[in-house]
């Protein structure tokens, strides 16, 4: 059995969990209050690590407040990696004080904590690289998609369609987009945005063919995302319509715009062979 074994196996009971000695704890509460089990302070002992000070009438090891400073160096210790032989000869290396010590064991966690830090902000890269969906960061994401875009959108959209194959679509295809081609895509959505607002203002009536034109160009732009049939673009007519986000958004580029948008999309829908009365998500 090796000592990382040893280490491993839980606290013991037996004579070792005794009554305390007069000046110190016995082995069983010394575990309990430093946090290892019983067999590894027997082992420390054993191998000359760590040795109770005294023991009671009865045979019960007892360790002093002394001890207990030094079970906590060896654990210190032994988390910065070093063995155990070698944290022996370190403490007990007799031309360094107490104090020699907390510095060398303070200097040497804070180098730990730092590398730990460097790690952790590593793998978040990592984890936001690999993130389905937008990968740009919240400062790109409000310079291309302007001063009102809330970088949580992105995660709401996940959580209300993550489970869709539209989404997954979606995403493998946003992963692999750049900041230049989301600039594209937002200079190609602000253009369609203005030529569906001039055509509300001029009175383009839905089923027309420049009307039925600009459904099909509604219809593409969704088609970059996922693929978009006449079906599914009729329920996101009806979403721009009766969902207030979507028709506050259409209606401040043009007053009454959501309602003309989703009529122009039903009746293109209907060309297509689609009712978009009791059309459904496909």
């Amino acid at each position: 059995m090796t000592s990382d074994d040893r280490e491993r196996e839980p606290a013991t009971t037996g004579r070792d969990a005794g009554p305390p000695g007069p000046d110190g704890l016995t082995v069983g509460r010394t575990a309990a209050l430093v946090g290892v089990s019983v067999r590894t302070l027997h082992h420390w002992d054993e191998i000359g690590l760590v040795c109770p000070s005294e023991r009671t009438w009865a045979g019960y090891r007892v360790y002093s407040g002394d001890d207990v400073t030094r079970i906590h160096s060896v654990l210190v210790y032994r988390e910065l990696g070093l063995p155990l032989a070698e944290i022996g000869r370190i403490l007990d290396d007799p031309d360094a004080d107490a104090r020699h010590h907390l510095r060398r064991q303070r200097s040497q966690l804070a180098e730990r904590i730092s590398r730990l830090q460097t790690m952790v902000g590593a793998v978040d890269r990592m984890l936001e690289a690999s993130r389905p969906g937008i990968r740009l960061t919240p400062e790109e994401q409000v310079e291309i998609f302007g001063a009102d875009w809330r970088p949580a959108l992105a995660e709401e959209a996940e959580e209300r369609w993550g489970d869709s194959a539209q989404w997954a679509q979606y995403a493998r295809r946003a992963a692999a987009m750049t900041a230049r081609d989301w600039q594209e895509v937002m200079a190609a959505t602000e253009a369609l945005n203005a030529d569906l607002a001039a055509a509300r203002r001029a009175g383009v009536a839905p089923g027309s063919d420049e009307a039925n034109a600009l459904a099909e160009r509604h219809r593409a732009s969704i088609a970059g995302y996922f693929d978009c049939t006449h079906a599914m673009q009729a329920c996101l007519g009806r979403t721009y319509a009766d969902d207030p986000g979507y028709a506050g958004t259409y209606d401040a580029l043009e007053p009454g715009l959501a309602v003309w948008l989703r009529d122009v999309i039903f009746a293109n829908a209907r060309v297509h062979g689609v009712d978009p009365e009791s059309a459904t998500w496909e």
